[in-house]
């Protein structure tokens, strides 16, 4: 269909296409069943969510910086459970560094020197206002908390 002889217009391209169209030379497209159809919607969807979760990532990662807490050089995962728990913390008001380092979990135990150094900024009210829409509602699963 697309090699259509001679000047191209769109009044020409729709007479060559009905020609074949009459004549039995063009296939019908691919329309694949609705199972296939589903599956392919839900997939795009979480592309989008993935992608939208990484842009909220990011927005709080330059957040923080803009405050000078450098808590994305220390933690693997700004969305991780010990991140997340410092940041409600700093969104609820805690500004002690120590008392920020004391909540991590796990491996990140053995660097709170580092994480108190990293969680030492200027963290103002205005920056919780801007981080609460990241912090909340998110979890590592990228599925909403319950309550």
């Amino acid at each position: 269909m697309k090699n259509v002889p001679g000047r191209k217009t769109d009044v020409a391209d729709s007479e060559w296409i009905c020609k074949m169209v009459e004549h039995g030379l063009v296939r019908p497209s691919f329309v694949p069943p609705p199972a296939i159809r589903q599956l392919r919607d839900l997939t795009r969807y979480r592309t989008e969510v993935i992608r939208e979760r990484t842009r909220e990532a990011q927005r709080l990662a330059k957040l923080l910086e803009d405050s000078g807490i450098k808590l994305s050089a220390v933690v693997s995962d700004l969305l991780g459970k010990s991140a997340r728990a410092m940041l409600e913390a700093l969104i609820a008001g805690e500004r002690d560094p120590e008392v920020l380092a004391e909540m991590s979990l796990a491996s990140m135990r053995a660097k709170r020197q580092i994480l108190a150094q990293a969680l030492t900024g200027q963290f103002t009210d205005h920056h919780g206002f801007l981080a609460r829409p990241c912090s909340i509602g998110s979890t590592r699963s990228g599925r909403p908390r319950p309550g």
